[in-house]
């Protein structure tokens, strides 16, 4: 038996597919026609992306509330080579993008072209996907505010 240790490299996976309820199925509508759905907790917070249920009190939440477009970055980290399941193809900031009227972030794909034009607190759009599927990359990608 030999003293070496023996390191196997694998990738593991979970593919699975999730009904939507009433909540996350309209975020998803609201993003395939450009739109940005937060929900309003118990407390008055609105949350992005909406929670089915209140993480404070566990109660049930359907108050649907329009937030953004616009967005402001908070904490970020710099992509400089993206693999394929990444969702640009070229360097990208991952962020937490909180838009306007939301008391919450998402954590979303910034297209700001380098790092350098990359910092926390600068003002983002959203960029849509040309063709929507359904689905949180309908939202292809937040770039910087022209």
């Amino acid at each position: 038996m030999s003293d070496q240790p023996r390191v196997v490299e694998s990738t593991l996976e979970f593919p699975y597919s999730r009904s939507l309820g009433p909540v996350v199925g309209a975020f998803l509508a609201g993003l395939r026609e450009q739109k940005i759905l937060g929900v309003r907790a118990r407390n008055g917070a609105v949350l992005v992306p909406p929670l089915e249920y209140d993480p404070n009190t566990g109660d049930a939440l359907d108050e649907l509330v329009e937030v953004g477009p616009m967005a402001t970055v908070g904490s970020w980290t710099w992509i400089e080579e993206p693999t394929p399941k990444h969702p640009l193809d070229r360097p990208f900031a991952f962020a937490l993008v909180t838009p306007d009227g939301a008391d919450t972030a998402m954590v979303h794909a910034i297209d700001a072209g380098s790092i350098d034009k990359m910092a926390a607190g600068m003002r983002v759009q959203p960029r849509w996907r040309a063709e929507p599927h359904n689905r949180i990359d309908d939202l292809a990608c937040w770039e910087p505010a022209s």
